[in-house]
Parts: C-alpha cells; structure tokens; sequence
C-alpha cells in the first residue's frame, strides 16, 4: 500500500467547509491520516467550498434553512467538487448529513465521536429554568427550538444562524438571552472561556449524529477507502446506524424536529428517539434496547412504531 499513499508531488485534496468548527474537523482529519500513516502535512491540501448555506446575506438575515432548502445546503457544492474530482474526500459533521448520499459517493468513515450533548449559553442564567418568563432565546435548530417551548412555552424564540463565532457575538450584542450549541463544537474549537453548560441527554435529546465527524468518498475510489480504513471508529458507525436509520425512516429533514441519540454498552445498544409538533405542543418518544448489530433494524422499528403513535394530523404542518 506504500505506493498508493499521498505525497507532496500528490496530496489527498480534502474538501471542507471554511467556517473555524470546519476547518478544524478538516484539521483533524488530516492529522489522523498523518498519524496513522507516518505523513507530512504537505501530503495532504486542504480546499475550503462555499457552500449555499454559507451565503452571507442570509445568514446575516437571519432566514431559516427550510425557507432556504434542505440538509443539501451545507453539502451540495461540496458533493458536486467531488465528483468533478476537484477534491478527494469531503470532511462534514454528520448532523448536517442527508441520509441519502448522491450517486457515486459514500459516506462510510466516522472519527471517534465527540460530546453528544448541546450546551446552554448564556452570559446571566446557568440553565433553562433560569430563564425569567418570556425571555427571548435564539437558536436557528427546530429541534431545540420544538424542545424549549415544549418545556417552557412562555419563551420568545427568534431565529439565530451563523457559524459559532457569528452566534457568541449575537447573544453578545443582546439579540437574546441565551443560545444553544453543540458541546463537541466548542470542544473542538477549544472554547473553554465559552459561558457553556451542558445539558443532559435526559433533559434535550440531541440531534441525529451530533458530535460525529463523517468522511465522504467515491464509491469508486478505492486507494482513498484503504486509506481511511485505518482512522475508521466502528463504534461511531454502529451508532449512527442506528440514528441515522431512525431518522431517515422518518423522513427526516429541516423541516422536521426530530432528537435522537443511540449508546452502546458491551454488546447491547440503547436508541432513544423523539419527534415533536414545531410549536412544542407535543412530543412522542420512545426508548428501547437491541443487540448492537441489530441497530439499524431498531432504528426502523422504533419510526414506524412513532409514526403509528402519532395518528393522523401530526404531520399536517408538513403538508
């Protein structure tokens, strides 16, 4: 396999996203394959893509990604260099991820995954129940915003996009009281000075895949799959088969607030799973145990035993 390895005269183009959280999982990336394959940096280049939900404008407007389009809008420009063969491999937080990856390419390599759990920040209150009645909150997620108002239906809600930094510096510049982010985000970002608390899976589920980082390829390409081999966590993927089945099997999407989070211990797997109405006015869940192989068929099980639960009219603000 000597021969197949990256070098300078022919780096491995990893193609990523240029916000600093991207960037950083890109880094990562690059730094496992390193490691793994006693590489220079210089055997590797990094392409930052400009993706259509990084349009400055609508983030700066504040617009909400399902006005905008779906999932796609983190990926699509990205995905489409890949099969140009412009880069090689794409870096993405799997939480971002369609279900369905286009014709030609996979997404079949996870790095050892993050803090699961969102983080609650605020620079004068240390939890939810902190808040004082009708205080206005910002968070650009329908998950976390269906799951607030579910438990505090007195809350203003406004829409809060950007990257990690855009979002401090609006909390900062008082456009609300509090946000929500990913605790693996900070993490990875270094963000201790950040006013975070974290907040239990028990008390806001999180979202399908958080804290996973997901490496995509082609299919074809198998030279760059002996390669990632090597930094691939099964564990990772056992889980997020689970997810990631569950979700898509409820046809997940922008529009849709759906939680979940699926936790291996020896040879027994945990998935926990929820769907909400937008507004919090309602929320099914369920939580059951399977053998770990049997993940992806739980995941399954548990949607189409939600999506009976629900009875008609649930979805009716999809339609």
């Amino acid at each position: 396999m000597t021969a197949q390895l990256p070098t300078p005269a022919s780096p491995l183009k990893i193609g990523t996203r240029g916000s600093p959280l991207a960037l950083a999982q890109a880094y990562e990336t690059r730094n496992r394959l390193m490691a793994a394959h006693d590489l220079p940096d210089d055997a590797f280049e990094i392409v930052v893509i400009t993706t259509t939900g990084d349009n400055r404008a609508m983030i700066d407007a504040d617009r909400p990604l399902k006005e905008i389009g779906n999932k796609g809008l983190f990926t699509k420009e990205i995905e489409e260099a890949m099969v140009r063969r412009d880069i090689d491999i794409a870096v993405h937080s799997t939480k971002d991820m369609p279900t369905v990856q286009p014709a030609g390419l996979i997404l079949d390599t996870f790095l050892p995954r993050e803090d699961v759990r969102d983080a609650f920040i605020s620079p004068g209150a240390s939890s939810i129940a902190d808040l004082v009645t009708g205080a206005t909150v910002g968070t650009s997620s329908l998950r976390r915003r269906a799951q607030l108002l579910n438990r505090r239906p007195d809350l203003k809600v406004v829409e809060f996009r950007g990257n990690v930094q855009t979002r401090l510096k609006k909390l900062a510049d008082g456009v609300a009281e509090c946000t929500f982010l990913a605790l693996a985000g900070l993490n990875r970002l270094d963000m201790a000075d950040v006013p975070a608390t974290a907040i239990a899976p028990e008390d806001m589920l999180p979202a399908i895949a958080q804290g996973a980082i997901s490496i995509e390829r082609r299919v074809d390409d198998n030279r760059t799959a002996d390669l990632l081999a090597t930094i691939h966590d099964h564990e990772t993927e056992q889980r997020l088969n689970a997810e990631r089945a569950f979700l898509a099997a409820l046809d997940g999407s922008c529009e849709t607030p759906i939680a979940g989070l699926a936790e291996i211990d020896g040879t027994t797997l945990r998935l926990r799973g929820e769907v909400l109405r937008p507004d919090g006015s309602e929320v099914i869940r369920d939580d059951q145990t399977c053998a770990v192989e049997d993940g992806a068929k739980l995941g399954r099980e548990m949607a189409a035993k939600l999506l009976a639960q629900a009875g008609q009219g649930f979805f009716e603000w999809r339609s």
